[in-house]
């Protein structure tokens, strides 16, 4: 699963892409509790069980810890491990995708990189 989510994902896959790109960011460093699934999901108005879905794939994953009735926790070495499977599934899925839009539409990469730091 990957922190890079487009419109058309399932909802629960674009909140995972928002805790995700919060654990990159360092905005949830390593011991830090993540927000309650019901104040993440009144937060960004989805449902409460869809946050918790989103929530057990990081769990599932091994980037947090639940401590029961207290919260779930950003684990030591998750925003590496994170930024490693998700530099892993960009490599494979979306820049694949993302050069082929680039073909399609008669563009160079390289003049779209320059562009960028223009």
């Amino acid at each position: 699963m990957t922190a890079l989510s487009s419109e058309d994902s399932p909802v629960y896959l674009r909140l995972r892409a928002t805790i995700a790109a919060g654990i990159l960011r360092g905005d949830y460093r390593a011991g830090d509790q993540l927000p309650s699934v019901r104040a993440f999901a009144a937060e960004h108005g989805a449902n409460p069980l869809t946050v918790a879905k989103a929530y057990q794939t990081f769990q599932d994953d091994g980037y947090v810890e639940v401590r029961r009735g207290v919260g779930m926790f950003v684990l030591p070495g998750a925003a590496e491990a994170l930024r490693v499977a998700e530099r892993e599934t960009f490599v494979t899925t979306h820049w694949p995708r993302i050069l082929g839009h680039i073909d399609l539409l008669g563009l160079d990469a390289r003049d779209l990189l320059a562009h960028e730091r223009a």
